[in-house]
């Protein structure tokens, strides 16, 4: 009887393996049909950093930030940012998947991870309107052909716009830890909107190095302004004509089981079609997406600014009875208030304590403008200004952030930070210039009205962090290894960040790799002392000292 059962068990293994095999070959990711011939859109270099294709136009400023300027249909635009840019894209799409291979060096379970994305973002394609589409492949003809084992470049294009939802998915991984406010009234300077936000999306510095600011005038719908990274068709945080405001704040919720509207996506079709919150709310309201999501819309035509809560089963609408909103990665709405995921996330994570923290330093601060917002994006401290260690994750300058942008939305203004993070100058641009001339030569930026870099910052802290990150990895290295660093002295690593609780932490973890566990458990309880991000990590700290403590 053994064997029928065994050959039932085997036959239905065999079975549910080929149905997926079947399922994988399936797969459609709707690539428009295009009729554009490439040769038509060979760029012209006026130099290596300034290039132009018909009215588009592409260069590096002098802060290193590139500024793309794109119009027309979507294939079109699409196309010809690609000729423009295929240099940045192929960078980009190597730097991607140079990270990834840092993360998951054995290629045969990274091509068993890449058939994974593929098959968890399937259904992505129907979701995603055709317009996008076919302007993400229309720049994906311009794509290299090196990263092919990984798919054709539309289909690796494509996914990229997810990668951004996978990793809020990933949220107590902290790839994710956005803050912004919005400001008016009695706490604007001048009683008009302002807005401010951290993009703390982190996959590594030289990820960030390629920042791109686009400026699109499409054949429909509202001109608009996009602060990202080359290849990257949706909105993060952006501007568009109107003076409409979006940026986009993770929030906590089920882990999806498959793709539908990249998050990023829905927020590019705001820009695009919405001129008012109410418009923006249609928009969310009938879209799909598979992760949970805050987006802060400021609107000039409205004079406020709201919340849209968004989880792929729900969806509330959140305005403050203040004249100040502020967004972490945590829902504020009464819909979302017993929600158990949104509740974890409150009692567990960072996103309440660095909620609390922007709300004291608007108080402290206001009456805003756009330089006290910048100073506010480039806080380190913890709450009532206590030192809380660099980079700590609930601080409001974590020292990873993609890019800081600051929004006026009546004057259609908008300021964007420089490297490193948030602490270079931010530079102003004018959206009223930008889309109704034709953009003069050089930067597009005003330099009248640039905020002066955090001189502070980069002369006392940017240094110690650099050096406690590369000896902190160094630590790690070894930790894993259970090997002794040669020339290690823990008192000078200690003080390069002596507030934080990681920098106990990893000594601990030093000292107990080389066999003192007497040695690390003085670490691990100094650690318990500092200000800690998330339950989970304190939670893990005691269960060591509860193991190797023998006081």
């Amino acid at each position: 009887m053994w064997w029928l059962v065994c050959g039932i068990v085997v036959g239905v293994v065999v079975g549910a393996i080929l149905y997926l095999v079947w399922r994988y070959r399936q797969i459609d990711f709707l690539e428009p049909k295009l009729s554009l011939r490439p040769e038509q859109y060979a760029p012209t270099k006026l130099q290596d950093e300034q290039r132009s294709c018909g009215n588009n136009s592409l260069h590096r400023n002098r802060w290193g930030v590139w500024e793309a300027r794109v119009e027309g249909s979507a294939e079109e635009r699409g196309a010809a940012f690609g000729a423009m840019a295929a240099d940045l894209l192929a960078r980009q799409e190597q730097i991607f998947v140079d990270q990834i291979r840092s993360l998951i060096p054995s290629d045969r379970y990274l091509h068993f991870l890449y058939r994974c994305t593929i098959f968890f973002n399937r259904r992505m394609a129907g979701y995603v309107p055709e317009e996008y589409r076919r302007e993400i492949a229309a720049m994906a003809r311009f794509c290299s052909p090196k990263f092919a084992e990984f798919g054709s470049s539309y289909v690796r294009q494509l996914n990229y716009h997810a990668a951004h939802d996978i990793g809020h998915a990933m949220q107590k991984y902290m790839l994710v830890g956005c803050s912004a406010f919005a400001v008016q009234g009695t706490r604007s300077v001048d009683g008009q909107l302002l807005v401010g936000r951290n993009f703390d999306f982190y996959f590594g510095d030289a990820f960030a190095r390629e920042k791109l600011l686009l400026f699109v005038k499409p054949e429909r719908g509202y001109a608009f302004a996009s602060v990202a990274w080359p290849g990257m068709w949706g909105v993060v945080s952006g501007m568009n004509q109107r003076g409409l405001t979006v940026t986009l704040n993770a929030a906590e919720g089920k882990i999806p089981t498959s793709a539908a509207l990249p998050v990023s996506l829905l927020a590019r079709e705001i820009l695009q079609y919405a001129a008012t919150l109410d418009e923006a709310f249609a928009i969310v309201e009938r879209a799909k997406i598979f992760v949970s999501e805050s987006l802060l819309v400021a609107s000039a035509a409205d004079d406020r600014a709201e919340v849209f809560e968004k989880t792929p089963g729900g969806l509330a609408r959140y305005r403050s009875d203040e004249d100040r909103l502020c967004v972490t990665n945590h829902f504020q709405s009464e819909a979302f208030a017993s929600d158990a995921h949104n509740q974890q996330n409150i009692a567990t994570s960072d996103s309440l304590y660095r909620h609390q923290r922007l709300c004291e330093l608007i108080d402290q601060a206001s009456p805003i403008n756009e330089q006290t917002a910048a100073q506010i994006l480039r806080d380190r401290g913890g709450l009532g200004g206590v030192d809380i260690g660099l980079t700590n994750e609930k601080a409001i300058n974590q020292s990873l952030a993609h890019h800081t942008v600051i929004f006026r939305p009546s004057e259609l203004r908008m300021w964007v930070s420089t490297a490193p993070w948030q602490a270079g100058e931010m530079i102003c641009y004018d959206l009223h210039e930008l889309f109704e001339q034709a953009p003069k030569e050089g930067s597009w930026a005003d330099p009248a009205r640039t905020i002066a870099a955090d001189a502070i910052y980069l002369e006392q802290d940017y240094p110690r962090i650099k050096a406690y990150r590369a000896a902190a990895n160094r630590l790690r290295e070894a930790i894993r290894k259970r090997k002794a660093l040669a020339e290690f002295d823990p008192e000078q690593f200690q003080q390069l960040n002596p507030a934080y609780y990681e920098t106990y932490e990893l000594l601990g973890d030093y000292y107990h790799a080389m066999g003192h566990a007497d040695l690390a458990c003085p670490m691990w309880r100094a650690a318990l002392e500092c200000e800690i991000p998330k339950l989970p990590q304190r939670t893990a700290l005691l269960k060591k000292l509860k193991r190797y403590d023998k006081r």
